[in-house]
């Protein structure tokens, strides 16, 4: 196996991303931010419903506690955080795959958010809002 220096603004043609890439950083000074991502990277998120909740899974490996965070104002959910590139000194990189850098999503909720927990385990970023009960009508005595 011959292994070539790590050049970082080198792309090769071998790797499975490089059209997908190329073609997002093409179209990307067009963007108007439709899509509630900006940041360096977007992370893969999985969204549904159980027992009147709404989850949010975010992976997010390699990354610590303390650099993600979730915000909530009325309807949208943000989900952001920072992963730094750990510097070494005297170290040939030959090929770096992993990503660094910050990320921001943001989702539009049907609801309002009221209380909302998240978890962080195994790469995982799990995010619970619970649905708010509907209001039944209240029958109303006439006098």
């Amino acid at each position: 196996m011959q292994l070539t220096h790590f050049q970082p603004h080198y792309r090769s043609l071998d790797r499975s991303d490089y059209l997908p890439r190329l073609m997002d950083e093409f179209f990307a000074p067009f963007s108007w931010g439709g899509n509630g991502c900006k940041g360096d990277f977007i992370p893969s998120v999985d969204i549904y419903e159980q027992e009147n909740k709404v989850f949010f899974e975010v992976e997010v490996p390699g990354f610590k506690k303390e650099d993600l965070h979730v915000d909530v104002k009325g309807k949208v959910v943000t989900i952001g955080g920072e992963h730094l590139e750990e510097k070494t000194e005297n170290q040939n990189t030959f090929r770096k795959e992993r990503k660094y850098g910050k990320f921001e999503r943001s989702f539009q909720l049907d609801f309002t958010a009221d209380k909302v927990n998240a978890r962080y385990e195994d790469g995982i970023l799990t995010v619970e809002i619970p649905k708010p009960q509907a209001s039944k009508a209240k029958q109303i005595e006439i006098q």
